[in-house]
């Protein structure tokens, strides 16, 4: 294999199974051990190029590319062994896997994270030719999770995603009393990077539209359990939104208050309660209607327990 890793230019030509691949997760594989911030930074400066053009990070390879790839040098480190991973699964047949993501586990390697839910996944199934994830949940969000075992399950999929065909549903607690009079939320969603290459995310006029059709399933004393229903499919698009209208998802590290997130943890409340709980799209190669779902954990089950005997 190519080491990318050394002093001058080098070029790679995208194969057919390395299509559809955002070019950002695509670098953070093949050249391991790179600091996320300085991929972020090739691309940027557009030292990375695809066909001689620039290109940002969202962009998504096509077969027969030809990137450009800069020096780039790293220390020689000894590399982690990736342990198997065998998670709960939901659906699974030729052309799709669906799992139940724990909470605390990335969906994949980087920033930080050596490996995630894909690296455990080719280790544990070493017979499978093709595993791509369809899409992203955060490290700390829980929930069903999908998995492309073909290229033209990904390519389909992704066409389903960009016109927003899956019916997304998610639990989510927020923190203090939802507004009796919002359902609806569309604000635009403004992406942007820090120095470290870590994604954040604000509402801001000129970003991506987003809307989130939200339901109140119960209330507690400073509390609300809400449903999401995404109609767009945005980064961190429900954290911002909820944070955006007063109600900040509890235990949200990001997005959230992090005194009150300090009083919930020492209540029980360890991580982010952010679950997605179901999904709704046609098969994306037979058509059949699927309807998948993922139960509440035990941790977040017990918080919502704990919180009804409060009265």
């Amino acid at each position: 294999m190519t080491d990318y890793r050394k002093d001058s230019v080098t070029f790679h030509k995208v194969t057919e199974d390395e299509a559809g691949q955002r070019i950002d997760n695509f670098l953070m594989r093949l050249l391991k051990g790179v600091p996320k911030s300085h991929l972020y930074r090739i691309l940027r400066s557009g030292e990375v190029r695809v066909n001689k053009g620039r290109i940002d990070a969202s962009y998504r390879l096509e077969r027969d590319d030809e990137l450009r790839i800069p020096p780039v040098r790293v220390a020689e480190r000894a590399e982690k062994a990736v342990p198997a991973g065998h998670f709960p699964i939901v659906f699974e047949d030729d052309a799709l896997l669906v799992i139940n993501k724990p909470a605390g586990v990335a969906v994949h390697g980087g920033s930080g994270v050596s490996f995630g839910v894909i690296e455990q996944l080719r280790r544990a199934r070493p017979e499978a030719r093709y595993l791509e994830l369809v899409h992203r949940l955060d490290r700390e969000t829980s929930g069903l999770l999908m998995v492309a075992k073909k290229r033209s399950a990904l390519v389909k999929l992704h066409e389903m995603i960009r016109n927003d065909v899956p019916q997304k549903r998610y639990f989510a607690l927020g923190l203090g009393a939802w507004p009796s009079d919002v359902n609806h939320v569309r604000l635009p969603l403004y992406k942007w990077h820090t120095p470290e290459g870590e994604k954040r995310v604000r509402v801001q006029e000129g970003g991506q539209y987003a809307h989130t059709v939200f339901k109140v399933i119960e209330r507690f004393a400073d509390l609300t359990l809400v449903e999401a229903l995404l109609k767009t499919g945005r980064t961190h698009q429900i954290r911002v939104h909820m944070q955006a209208i007063g109600c900040p998802i509890a235990g949200d590290e990001r997005y959230g208050d992090f005194a009150a997130n300090r009083e919930l943890a020492r209540d029980g409340l360890k991580r982010m309660f952010l679950h997605a709980a179901s999904l709704k799209l046609p098969h994306p190669l037979t058509g059949e209607p699927l309807e998948l779902n993922a139960p509440l954990p035990p941790d977040l089950t017990s918080y919502i327990e704990k919180l009804r005997s409060h009265g």
